[in-house]
């Protein structure tokens, strides 16, 4: 960790080397909501304050990503991984085994989870993995705040496993990116689900699939995507169009509204709905991302409770994360 460095964004994108205080330094920045790159043994991170909606809404926001996939939420070790989700018997065995180490665990969160719902693309679990990198581990304990961290490059490259390719990818994007050298296993974790009882490989990566069964027994191996989003059956981040639904239907692209439906709005609201969820008055998109996952819960249940009979959405430019968020759109409305 001696030779590592903090490279800060200057100004016209000139960077500077900084002391022994740059974890420190980097884990403030985390705190306040900055965006933070950071090794581990398998890829960079990008990193930002997983309690944060905002923050979370910037992750997606520099990456360019198309779709809120759920994003892995790390730790400086199991106890505080666990202190958000419900880990079971197996869960416990595989972090023993595994951790810190190259495979995500995904779990039900826990009731008074605290990690923000954007983070976890508005489902009822979450990705959460120990690091085996000494600075990320530094990095997680100085900042004291989960930190939710995809790989650090645009969305649909190749994921960067040095600061310069970080650099190349998010170079004014992002606040800082921690430098550690390079990654030791250059590939993504392991992505298993433990979630709904029994055990399914989302994702092949550092850990071996046989090292896992040797710990807790058979795995089911993933099935094609097209498979996937076909059968709506996996649990599994952006492969399943109906979980993202309600129970109330959806309707999209509203320009007017009755009052019996419940209205998510963008921008000024359309009047006359039974109950109004806003997005974002000012028809921002971030902002309307960081809302947009709990508004579908809330007016979903006071929906429910008015005896409305669906949820009127107004329209959400495609520009930026509008994408993404009617990508998440588009699948709370899918017939189901």
């Amino acid at each position: 960790m001696g030779q590592s460095f903090l490279r800060l964004r200057g100004a016209g994108g000139v960077t500077e080397r900084l002391g022994p205080e740059e974890v420190e330094r980097a884990a403030a920045l985390l705190r306040a909501g900055e965006l933070v790159a950071f090794p581990t043994e398998t890829v960079y991170g990008l990193g930002a304050d997983a309690r944060n909606a905002r923050a979370v809404a910037a992750v997606f926001e520099a990456k360019g990503r198309p779709h809120f996939n759920p994003l892995i939420c790390h730790f400086p070790d199991a106890e505080a991984a666990f202190a958000e989700v419900l880990p079971d018997d197996r869960a416990r065995a595989l972090a023993k085994a595994f951790w810190p180490g190259p495979l995500t665990l995904v779990l039900p969160r826990r009731p008074d989870c605290r990690i923000d719902l954007l983070a976890g693309a508005g489902l009822d679990t979450l990705a959460v993995r120990v690091p085996g990198h000494p600075l990320a581990l530094a990095l997680l304990r100085a900042a004291a705040v989960p930190v939710a961290g995809p790989s650090a490059n645009r969305s649909g490259q190749v994921s960067p496993t040095t600061a310069g390719h970080v650099l190349d990818g998010l170079g004014g994007r992002i606040a800082a990116v921690l430098d550690g050298g390079a990654c030791a296993v250059g590939v993504e974790s392991t992505v298993l689900d433990l979630a709904a009882g029994g055990a399914a490989l989302l994702r092949h990566g550092g850990v071996p699939v046989e090292a896992i069964e040797a710990v807790i027994g058979p795995v089911a191996r993933p099935i094609p995507l097209a498979a996937a989003e076909a059968s709506r059956s996996l649990r599994s981040p952006g492969m399943m169009l109906s979980h993202y639904a309600p129970a109330l239907p959806v309707r999209l692209g509203a320009r007017e509204v009755a009052a019996d439906e419940a209205l998510l709005a963008f921008g000024p609201p359309i009047p006359g709905a039974g109950a109004v969820w806003q997005m974002s008055e000012a028809g921002e998109p971030r902002e309307a991302a960081t809302r947009l996952f709990a508004g579908l819960r809330w007016l979903d249940a006071e929906g429910a409770r008015l005896g409305l009979r669906g949820i009127a959405v107004m329209p959400v430019p495609m520009d930026g994360l509008g994408a993404a968020i009617n990508d998440r759109l588009a699948r709370a409305a899918a017939p189901r």
